[in-house]
């Protein structure tokens, strides 16, 4: 399976590729308010394009369980300036992580490579012609609610079937706005309105989501439900556990895993894809 991405390709055959996180926020759970400031925002894309990232996933506004909206324009201000700036140093891709249209346009006319949504397309009307007139790859997540309510007792009745239903309809709604087929990556959404068994389960089952015929984009990176395994580590202490979702991540299927230790991961994925396609 190939993607493209502008002059970018993809050969999900050869190797599971690394999504570095940038958020340019005062709030995300992990790393917010350490990138806020511009030049530190483009020195951290370039050493992790340096450490092995294929992608550089930049977001203006925290998603966190709880988080409160920011505006189109606040996101705009965070993130094009940033784009911007690493378009002019680096060829590496970038990806914009937003659920708005507006946010998504202004960082496409900038630079943008691909566009990372996770409300699948559903929280914007908008977002799916645009995506289908910029002609970039898109990655469709699930998510059960918005970041403000999403961990406030999520259920399911059937978490698999519910998730890829889910994924199915935005990868109808994406197609039915002239979305390229071959330009779609899916994201199960790790942490995003799932408990903490939810999360144990999409990993444990993630090879299922191969089947819709599109490149899975898994998230594990440093979220809640590994340091509630590590005896409540918190975001910062959570690098091995990372890496052991990492590398089941690429051993049920995962295609593309955006994390925030890049290094130390892309290490870890270069053994796993060797002992994979042995």
């Amino acid at each position: 399976m190939i993607l493209r991405a502008g002059p970018h390709l993809f050969d999900f055959s050869r190797r599971a590729y690394i999504m570095g996180i940038l958020n340019v926020t005062p709030d995300s759970f992990s790393d917010g308010g350490l990138y806020l400031d511009p030049g530190k925002a483009v020195d951290h894309a370039l050493r992790m394009a340096a450490e092995g990232a294929d992608i550089i996933d930049i977001g203006g506004e925290s998603t966190r369980p709880g988080a409160v909206a920011t505006s189109a324009q606040e996101q705009i201000r965070r993130t094009v300036p940033v784009i911007n700036a690493i378009k002019k140093r680096t060829r590496i891709p970038v990806s914009i992580d937003t659920y708005r249209a507006e946010v998504a346009r202004a960082a496409i006319d900038a630079g943008a490579d691909i566009l990372n949504d996770i409300s699948g397309m559903r929280f914007d009307a908008a977002m799916p012609a645009l995506a289908a007139g910029s002609g970039v790859p898109v990655v469709l997540m699930h998510i059960k609610g918005t970041p403000a309510d999403m961990q406030k007792n999520p259920r399911y009745d059937a978490l698999i079937p519910e998730i890829l239903d889910y994924l199915r309809g935005s990868i109808g709604i994406a197609l039915e706005a002239g979305v390229e087929a071959e330009k779609i990556i899916i994201d199960p959404g790790i942490g995003f309105g799932k408990t903490f068994e939810h999360n144990l389960e999409i990993l444990k089952d993630l090879e299922t989501f191969t089947g819709l015929g599109r490149p899975v984009l898994a998230g594990p990176s440093r979220k809640a439900f590994i340091g509630h395994i590590l005896d409540g580590a918190p975001a910062s202490e959570r690098l091995e556990g990372t890496i052991a979702a990492a590398v089941i991540a690429i051993m049920n299927g995962a295609n593309i895993l955006r994390v925030h230790d890049v290094k130390e991961v892309v290490r870890a994925a270069r053994v796993a894809d060797a002992i994979k396609r042995s």
